[in-house]
Parts: structure tokens; sequence; C-alpha cells
């Protein structure tokens, strides 16, 4: 685990599924983290571990329903608290 980053994804990113299809790619992807709906709309993500540069690109498409207009990323360090990747509420 060596690298770790922060999303905010705008759009058309908020009922359409977005949370759930991100939450099984990042399994897919033996990722770690989480990813929450923002109250502005927005999707945010906390990724780490993994293949997090294929969740980055999968990021810019989301799942067939969204429509993606742009994805704001800051790397960080890995924290390594979390075994899993799960859906913040």
């Amino acid at each position: 685990m060596n690298k770790a980053f922060f999303a905010r994804v705008s759009g058309r990113v908020q009922g359409v599924g977005f949370r759930y299809a991100c939450l099984n790619k990042a399994r897919s992807l033996k990722i770690s983290g989480w990813v929450r709906n923002a109250g502005d709309g927005d999707v945010e993500v906390w990724a780490e571990g993994g293949d997090t540069d294929a969740l980055m690109e999968w990021l810019h498409e989301g799942p067939p329903y969204a429509h993606v207009v742009s994805v704001d990323f800051s790397f960080h360090e890995p924290k390594g608290l979390y075994k899993d990747f799960s859906v913040r509420f």
C-alpha cells in the first residue's frame, strides 16, 4: 500500500448508483477506503492501496447513468485505517 487519494466527483453523480458502483469497482481492485455523497451534490472518495490508478480512471466515467463533469484529486500518504471499502452515510 503506497498510494492514497481523496477525490471529489462533480456532475450528475447522486441518485444514479454511483456510490455502490464505486464500492464494487474499488473492492474488485483491492482498494480500501470509502465513498459518500457530499451535501452539495458531489461524491467524495478516499482510496488507498490496490490499483488506485484504475479507480482514478474509472471515477472520470462512473456507472452508466452518471454524467461526470469533473474529478478533483488530492494525493496523500496512506493512513492504513481501513481494511475494506465501504459506503458512508
